[in-house]
């Protein structure tokens, strides 16, 4: 099988999906979700792009320095302004505040963005409004300001509840701090998703699978799970460059995968995308909105939107960012999508989660010469036993899963 960067534009399509998923990602009918209604209306992402340090392995766009903090929330919102006839979709079902880190937002800066969301677009009925928090943020005091705002889902940053991991990576908490804030959370939330990131270079498979351990005793319903990867540009690359981090390890990391994966299962944990596995009733509707093609806008510096016809993205550049919005401008580039790229984003999101690619819809979507195309790359991969097809239903088997987006590059429709 061709490795994705063998394929030209395979390579960024790919970032661009991972980037996505992980930051601004509503579901079907199905009671797997907190609402369990059918997932319609469209999603806001909101990017917080403020960090109190630089984590070693982070390309996002973020900021050490707070001072322009005011500022930003004040242009995040007249953009919201600007924006809320954009999309098509008569009301919004999910926010997401992603970063940077949102927690940093004070109670005066969130009442602020959600009065301005709240007068200008419709919401519907009990929304899905998640945060994204870092551990060491999560005081007493900051969980009941978060409780008494609009927020209903935390997305807490843990990574590893392991000294030596949470250093190598340079995260702004401890391993005191990753347990003490997810026990004083469950006290305010019920619906909690924490990140763990496998594959940490001298992490062990027994210090692996006691995170996950750990993870299960804390009772938390929403595990996603990352596997590090070395972003050019970044600290961890230039570390690894000059001998004083370890390389990545693939093969190490596929184990933690298949450990992750078989022991969660085995909990009650439903695997329901690549990254993403929860407990009946706490899918992520957000995260799921991505992988289904809803549409969402993406509001702040380096956020991405989608209409189902193009994407856009803002500038990743806080000060250019603000001097935009203060001239009523708003500082993004759009790409228009060719039916190729729809069928590409199609192929690779759906083979990433349980819902899987479905000819009747390739069709529908994309005309009979694209199933074709479809199921005549798709008899190798067959016949390796990395993807299987069900009642006009395409997956990636267990043996493929590691391997999910080279698979569905060999499936992409290259003009």
């Amino acid at each position: 099988m061709k490795s994705p960067v063998q394929k030209k534009g395979v390579y960024k399509l790919i970032k661009e999906i991972k980037i996505l998923s992980e930051k601004s990602l509503y579901g079907i009918a199905d009671n797997s979700f907190p609402s369990g209604r059918l997932g319609g209306a469209a999603g806001l992402y909101i990017h917080i792009p403020f960090c109190k340090q630089a984590c070693h392995y982070c390309d996002f766009h973020f900021s050490t320095s707070l001072k322009k903090k005011g500022k930003l929330v004040e242009m995040l919102c007249k953009e919201l302004v600007l924006r809320k006839n954009e999309l098509s979709s008569p009301q919004i079902q999910t926010i997401y505040f992603g970063g940077g880190t949102p927690s940093l937002l004070e109670a005066e800066e969130l009442q602020q963005i959600f009065e301005t969301i709240y007068t200008n677009y419709k919401i519907a009925e009990n929304p899905e409004i998640t945060l994204e928090a870092n551990p060491d943020d999560l005081t007493e005091e900051k969980l009941k300001m978060l409780k008494d705002s609009n927020i209903n889902r935390l997305s807490i940053g843990v990574q590893s509840f392991f000294e030596e991991d949470l250093k190598l990576m340079n995260r702004a908490h401890n391993a005191e701090e990753a347990l003490k804030s997810i026990k004083l959370a469950k006290s305010y939330f019920d619906n909690i998703s924490i990140d763990l990131i496998y594959g940490i270079p001298g992490m062990s498979v027994e210090r692996w699978q006691r995170n996950i351990e750990i993870s299960l005793e804390l009772g938390v319903p929403h595990i996603s799970s990352y596997a590090l990867t070395v972003e050019p540009n970044t600290a961890l690359q230039k570390f690894i460059e000059r001998g004083k981090i370890k390389p990545v390890d693939d093969e190490a990391a596929k184990l933690h995968f298949e450990i992750l994966v078989e022991t969660l299962t085995k909990n009650g944990f439903e695997h329901y995308e690549f990254s993403n596995f929860g407990k009946p009733g706490y899918f992520s509707e957000n995260n799921t909105a991505y992988w289904l093609g809803k549409p969402y806008l993406g509001i702040g510096p380096a956020a991405h939107s989608y209409d189902g016809n193009s994407r856009k993205w803002n500038i990743s550049n806080n000060p250019l960012y603000i001097k935009a919005l203060e001239n009523d401008k708003i500082p993004q580039e759009t790409e228009v999508l060719s039916l190729s790229d729809k069928y590409n984003e199609y192929v690779m999101t759906r083979l990433r989660t349980k819902f899987g690619v479905e000819l009747a819809e390739v069709s529908e979507k994309f005309g009979e010469d694209y199933k074709a195309h479809f199921l005549e790359l798709a008899k190798p991969l067959q016949k390796e036993d990395l993807l299987q097809e069900k009642n006009g239903v395409f997956h990636i088997t267990s043996k493929g899963k590691f391997l999910s987006d080279g698979i569905a590059a060999d499936l992409f429709f290259l003009d």
